[in-house]
């Protein structure tokens, strides 16, 4: 196992007479001194119950593997409150939920269900969040909290609105961080208190929500997580080191972080068949790629004024025309050369003219008898169906790769009552069935490798990374914005769970999606530094590959070369350090972007990149260095660099604009 520099020890209690502690190491308490916090609210029978209100019973410790497991038991006459709390290992990392369980003869009425609330101790903070739309995600906000803020969304998919993630700084730089691992909606609420300090509480949202528990029923509200860091890059390492090892499903294919080829923003449907897919494919593996993906555009009627997505859930159709040979032979080509196959699928989804809505009424999901545009996985015959058509798409077409795309909007999700959910928990349980439909295709296809997408990232949090392998970033990938996406996804997640193309010729109009491989003007140091970006975490790209320019293509093939020999172990393992603050699409925010990659036995990996507009030099300083060493820093193509010493400091003063430097940075 990679062992890394220690974190500061949490300090956490949680006793049955209501005295609680958080603070890491010996910084400061995050715990209001005097007014004692609730932990938890449960509205129950239009009651609020807290940790307050409630009698505690036994607070039990126990242990799941390196994991400390606390349980604090509440009671009353008609139901019990199980409130968990998660301590991992060496970190400052805990996570909270409750479990509901009813005691009594009669239904209880649940309508608020808040896995985290506490008492902020008075003082000035910062708060750090980020608002996300399509091709906008992780846009930073960073403000004093003042007043009531809340964070949240109301859109049904987790990162549409809000990222279900924040940071609060104190006036010392020291950092909490809370994240929901939850796909649905959420909430997080800052209230002002009289002397100054702030009541925090959140997870599950409450809005257009309730759930009815039949007597001996229980409902699992979703995790919150809560980190401690005397910094944003220590906060953000703890999320990655605890994902890595506990949270993220691994298999071979997915720890190998094989490059990826995908067909769709150079081809989109109109494009695509079997002689363009194959003709990729066999460039592909010239390249040194590792897996090629056919999107969407397979999919739909054969008549070419069908518009495809309106045959969603259909999905023994194949567009005939585009694919006369059918999937198999894609797929079995792609083999022949050596790589892995990747299928789109967006199983949630439904179109409106699909079958599927009269052969099975009972899948749709609907608000007041209208359709919401996909089906209801908190119908169990939906989880059946889904599960074996997915099975029956894998096993003809001999799946490695599986992208699952969402690209609809559930708001308050599902009101239908005949799906054995109520009338305002539909979201809720269609989350709980779709996790337990993908962990059963996981468990019967432990080699395929499941990608999450949702309008690109418009569902990307800690509870889809429980059951999925990775995530999909955005669906724009033009440079600037893929660094400040980077910036943002990796306060939360590991770079090795985050797959992002380099910047991608798009068939169709985008106002920045602008990139011509064949125009006479790029140069290499250009081609490089979009290059380059997609290397940070999960390499992808998206191109026409034949029509490449050979010199593009020995380009590619270089740096495909140099991330799978060099980098991607970094990006697997290592410790991720922001050496510079976010940059923004917008062209504001830093213009120069650095990132520091750290192994244990002091070895580095650096990126750095001049966006446009940036000033001419810029002097960047490394973390953990150790000031008695002498540091050897090299390219990985006989690029050498003056041997580094404390400070730590290297000054970049001769990249043009749009260009990096990647550098191995290791003791002499």
């Amino acid at each position: 196992m990679t062992q890394f520099a220690p974190i500061p020890a949490l300090v956490f209690q949680l006793n049955s007479d209501q005295f609680r502690a958080l603070r890491l190491g010996d910084s400061r308490f995050w715990l209001h001194p005097t007014t004692p916090s609730g932990l938890f609210t449960a509205v129950i029978n239009d009651t609020p119950y807290t940790a307050l209100n409630l009698p505690c019973t036994e607070v039990e410790s126990s242990s799941e593997g390196e994991v400390k497991l606390l349980t604090a038991h509440f009671s009353a006459p008609a139901f019990q409150v199980a409130y968990h709390v998660h301590c991992y290992p060496n970190s400052s990392l805990v996570e909270f939920y409750q479990t509901i369980h009813n005691t009594s003869p009669d239904v209880i009425h649940l309508s608020r269900l808040d896995s985290l609330s506490w008492h902020l101790p008075p003082d000035t903070y910062d708060l750090f969040y980020y608002t996300s739309d399509w091709g906008q995600e992780f846009e930073s906000i960073r403000a004093p909290l003042s007043g009531e803020i809340i964070l949240e969304t109301r859109c049904g998919r987790s990162s549409k609105g809000h990222h279900p993630w924040f940071a609060l700084f104190d006036p010392s730089g020291s950092v909490l961080s809370t994240a929901v691992a939850w796909s649905g909606n959420w909430v997080f609420r800052f209230n002002a208190l009289s002397d100054g300090g702030y009541h925090l509480s959140g997870g599950l949202h409450d809005w257009a929500f309730a759930q009815d528990l039949r007597p001996g029923q229980s409902m699992d509200t979703p995790p919150v997580i809560l980190v401690l860091g005397h910094d944003l890059n220590a906060v953000s390492q703890q999320y990655a080191r605890i994902g890595r090892r506990y949270w993220y499903p691994r298999n071979e294919l997915s720890t190998r972080l094989p490059v990826e080829w995908n067909h769709w923003f150079s081809y989109e449907d109109t494009d695509i068949n079997d002689a363009v897919f194959t003709a990729n494919v066999s460039v592909a593996a010239s390249l040194g790629v590792e897996a090629c993906a056919l999107d969407a555009g397979w999919f739909g009627p054969t008549d070419p004024q069908a518009a495809w997505h309106d045959y969603r859930g259909d999905w023994s159709l194949v567009n005939e025309i585009r694919f006369p040979r059918g999937i198999r032979p894609l797929s079995d080509d792609t083999h022949a050369h050596a790589m892995s196959f990747g299928f789109w699928c967006e199983i949630e989804g439904l179109g409106k003219h699909a079958a599927l809505i009269s052969d099975h009424p009972d899948f749709v999901a609907a608000h007041q008898d209208q359709s919401l545009g996909y089906i209801c996985f908190a119908n169990p015959r939906v989880q059946d169906w889904a599960y074996e058509t997915l099975c029956r798409l894998i096993s003809t077409y001999n799946c490695d790769w599986i992208k699952l795309d969402f690209n609809v909007d559930p708001g308050a999700g599902c009101t239908r009552t005949d799906h054995g959910h109520g009338a305002l928990d539909g979201l809720y349980e269609h989350y709980q069935g779709y996790y337990r439909t993908l962990d059963r295709l996981r468990q019967t296809y432990p080699h395929v490798v499941f990608e999450n997408c949702s309008s690109g990232g418009l569902r990307i949090d800690l509870g889809m990374l429980r059951h999925t392998h990775m995530t999909f970033l955005s669906d724009p990938d033009w440079p600037v914005h893929d660094l400040q996406i980077f910036w943002g996804a990796t306060t939360m997640l590991a770079p090795d769970v985050c797959l992002h193309w380099s910047y991608s010729e798009w068939r169709g109009a985008h106002p920045h999606q602008n990139f011509d491989p064949r125009d006479p003007h790029l140069q290499p140091h250009q081609l490089d530094y979009y290059t380059r970006i997609s290397m940070l975490g999960w390499f992808g790209l998206c191109q026409k590959l034949p029509l490449l320019p050979v010199w593009v293509k020995t380009r590619l093939a270089t740096h495909i070369h140099i991330y799978q020999t060099h980098v991607r172990r970094f990006v697997r393992e290592a410790d991720l350090y922001r050496l510079t603050d976010q940059p923004r699409r917008d062209g504001s925010g830093d213009r120069w972007c650095a990132f520091q990659y750290t192994l244990p036995g002091d070895e580095h990996l650096l990126f750095v990149f001049r966006l446009p507009g940036a000033e001419p030099t810029r002097r960047i300083h490394l973390f953990g260095l150790h000031p008695d060493r002498r540091y050897h820093v090299t390219g990985f193509e006989g690029e050498t660099y003056p041997a580094l010493t404390a400070p730590s400091d290297i000054t970049f003063a001769d990249l043009p604009e749009e260009s990096s430097a990647l550098l191995h940075v290791i003791p002499s």
